[in-house]
């Protein structure tokens, strides 16, 4: 059977003779980062069973409730990816501070930040997560990574990807040759290539966003919205459907399978936090992915990669998929627009409407 199918290490090899000067670090880390995968897979797949749903009772360094796979997650990826003389230093979303490798762990000369187990909210309606990943060059390989050493743009990620445990399981990523994905057959314990070179297409009818937060959207965003919910009749002359998940994992599958857009715009709730999805290990890697795949990743006023960090732990608005819908939004933000009244209970048609005279 495993000759009929290319696995994730027949790939990775295959990738690795292309470029005779690699060291087969970088593949070395994928496949522990898959082993990590699999693991989660396994965990997430007995539910209730495996007595790992709910709260794990802390708050982590974003101010979000813990659930209980969200710290196993982060424990598969440190163990996973510590001891191999791969990387320099960690970062991941549930933890604070970088994670410093044990001392008698070989240092490498990358660098890997990672969201373990996105979407974990929803877990207990049994629904789509998964964990997203980036792989960086470490500044100064062998020796411990500093905080300051992962904050680079999103350009210099030599590898991003995600899982997503779902019906099935799988493996999506590009290490800047386009993006390929990778289905985990059970009975083989292997990734298995199942799709290559995945391309989204540059206009979309589908659009991604929290319409509970339309109170407080930009104008640009409002606009845009409105013109998707006008359909035929609208100024875009057709049809739009809207799906929200609330797993960045599962959107992002979707529009690198049937297209669309995604938006989580900055608002006005709170200046403190301009954004809610995390740069280094959300943001980044979902738009190193869409590029390879031929779509655009934006924070709405800009490319998101071109973004230069300045914490860890930072957040940023995220704007992405068909390339087409990303720049019309991106020009949104450029012009003024004066939105129609949200609420016509109130306008001059409405129920409450003062009398004449």
């Amino acid at each position: 059977m495993l000759r009929e199918h290319t696995t994730l290490v027949h790939f990775l090899i295959e990738a690795r003779r292309r470029h005779p000067g690699a060291s087969g670090d970088l593949n070395g880390l994928i496949l522990n980062v898959a082993v990590a995968c699999k693991a989660i897979a396994n965990r997430v797949a007995v539910g209730a069973l495996g007595g790992l749903l709910g709260s794990a009772e802390h708050i982590n360094v974003q101010g979000e409730v813990q659930q209980k796979l969200d710290v196993l997650a982060n424990e598969y990826f440190l163990r996973a990816t510590e001891w191999g003389g791969q990387v320099a230093g960690i970062v991941s979303e549930e933890l604070a501070d970088p994670y410093q490798l044990p001392t008698e762990y070989p240092k490498g000369k990358y660098l890997l930040v990672f969201d373990p187990l996105d979407g974990s909210s929803n877990i207990d309606v049994n629904m789509s997560v998964g964990s997203i990943f980036s792989i960086l060059l470490a500044p100064n390989p062998g020796t411990d990574a500093q905080r300051e050493d992962f904050l680079q743009p999103g350009t210099e990620q030599v590898c991003a990807g995600y899982a997503i445990y779902g019906p099935s399981t799988m493996l999506v990523l590009s290490v800047g040759t386009g993006v390929h994905a990778f289905t985990l057959d059970p009975r083989l314990g292997e990734f298995i290539l199942t799709r290559e070179s995945i391309q989204i297409p540059p206009a979309g009818k589908e659009f991604a966003i929290n319409s509970s937060n339309q109170r407080f959207w930009e104008s640009a965003v409002q606009r845009y919205v409105d013109e998707c919910l006008a359909g035929r009749s609208g100024p875009r002359h057709k049809d739009f459907n809207m799906r929200w998940v609330a797993s960045l994992v599962a959107e992002i599958h979707r529009i690198l399978t049937r297209g669309g857009v995604f938006l989580y715009p900055r608002d006005s709730r709170d200046p403190a936090k301009p954004g809610k999805l995390r740069l280094l290990y959300e943001a980044n890697p979902v738009a190193f992915l869409v590029e390879q795949a031929g779509g655009a990743a934006s924070t709405g006023r800009g490319r998101m990669l071109d973004v230069v960090p300045e914490d860890v732990h930072q957040r940023i608005p995220l704007v992405f998929g068909a390339r087409d819908e990303v720049q019309r939004i991106e020009s949104y933000h450029e012009e003024i627009y004066d939105p129609p009244n949200a609420w016509p209970m109130y306008g001059t048609r409405g129920l409450f409407r003062a009398p004449a005279g």
